[in-house]
């Protein structure tokens, strides 16, 4: 008990210099419908997200990127391709001794952009990690979804990888691999992300012996869960959601920070589906002021989620970020931007950001979902049906842009 107090110490005082993100892949066996997931909640100093289309080598993608740098770096966070191969990364802090003035997985961004355009199954990433060059300047945990159900994690430094596999009862007896910002075959001790992994767990766990993962859980239960395990609280509940509160909190070991750029969900599809059907439900931005759009393998991206060369960003991100500042809008000196305006997100009146913004999911995911099962049974999509599609969610977006300027 004392080394585990001991190493949650320590991974508290180091999740200030890190930066943390909470992932999982799910195998289809735990799923309402057989279909795998790839969840990944990024957190980073490149808030402004959007997504692009890429011709790649070998398959098409669409991925999330930075708006920031993506024209200079050509590096991916989280992305599936035309093959219906899904891959993302959570940098991983215990896998590699780094020295001094060394960045920690250098390279993790280059290779979700280069793998994204030559894979597409899970042995096809192996024998990449294979036969790339040594060392590889990687440290991070790999999730992989292919459209053969496959749904592994990858634990990968300079020299090495461990795989776990989602499908494997041995290696994941629920059905499901979470990780932060540790790795299980790394060094004990100086990890981070205990916390936000545990949290990982406690939701992920009852719903996968349901069989009832799904996107939607992800995004409510997880991406926006203010939940604190060793706090014991949640500010979903009384009495934080009532008057008698100043209405304020710290922002300490929650899934969704100040520092989180976006949340994605990519379902894949069940062997001998179209590949083509694979979907990257896409939240950019901070997932309490933000609403999840679903997304396919194709140029005719919503303007929603391109880039906005005058917003300097995504409109999506743009929006959710706008909000954001107005949660952590306390400037009082040094610190204060750790504060949360809690009142402003959710409230016993029901007036709160993430309140206003569920009606507005709702409606995006309860149509997207519909189409799905459309094309699903014609065995294939159809771009009139898409396009259509993305331009009623479009007129969603002025809905988003709306809140907060009343």
């Amino acid at each position: 008990m004392l080394r585990i107090s001991l190493f949650l110490l320590f991974v508290f005082i180091r999740c200030s210099m890190a930066c943390p993100c909470t992932s999982a892949v799910v195998s289809g066996r735990v799923t309402p419908d057989g279909r795998p997931l790839l969840w990944k909640h990024r957190d980073t100093d490149f808030l402004q997200n959007h997504v692009v289309y890429v011709r790649g080598g070998r398959y098409d993608f669409i991925a999330v990127v930075n708006s920031a740098d993506y024209h200079l770096k050509k590096e991916a966070w989280i992305g599936v391709n035309s093959a219906g191969f899904a891959l993302m990364n959570t940098q991983s802090y215990n896998l590699a001794d780094v020295k001094d003035g060394e960045e920690r997985g250098v390279a993790n961004g280059r290779v979700i952009h280069q793998a994204l355009a030559i894979c597409a199954t899970v042995d096809d990433f192996r024998h990449y990690l294979d036969t790339i060059r040594k060392p590889s300047g990687l440290e991070a945990n790999f999730g992989v979804i292919d459209a053969q159900g496959g749904a592994v994690m990858f634990e990968v430094d300079d020299e090495k990888y461990t795989v776990y596999d989602a499908n494997d009862p041995q290696a994941a007896p629920d059905g499901y691999v979470a990780r932060t910002n540790f790795s299980v075959s790394g060094t004990y001790g100086p990890g981070a992300g205990v916390v936000r992994y545990q949290e990982a767990v406690r939701v992920l766990a009852p719903l996968a012996h349901e069989r009832a993962v799904t996107p939607a859980r992800i995004f409510t239960d997880l991406s926006r869960s203010f939940h604190n395990c060793v706090l014991g609280i949640d500010l979903r509940q009384p009495p934080f959601t009532g008057a008698d509160t100043s209405g304020w909190f710290v922002d300490q070991d929650f899934i969704p920070r100040g520092s989180t750029s976006c949340s994605v969900v990519v379902q894949g599809v069940k062997p001998g589906e179209n590949a083509s059907l694979s979907t990257m439900w896409t939240l950019l931005g901070y997932p309490p002021t933000g609403v999840a759009v679903p997304l396919w393998v194709d140029e005719a991206l919503p303007d929603m989620v391109r880039m906005d060369r005058t917003l300097g960003t995504s409109p999506l991100s743009y929006e959710s970020l706008r909000l954001k500042e107005q949660v952590f809008g306390l400037k009082w000196g040094m610190g204060s931007e750790r504060y949360l305006h809690w009142s402003l997100l959710y409230n016993e009146e029901g007036g709160g950001y993430m309140q206003r913004l569920a009606p507005l999911e709702k409606r995006i995911r309860t149509e997207g979902i519909a189409l799905l099962e459309k094309w699903r049974k014609e065995g294939m999509r159809n771009r009139q049906d898409m396009d259509g599609f993305y331009d009623r969610i479009e007129d969603f977006n002025k809905d988003l842009s709306n809140i907060g300027k009343q």
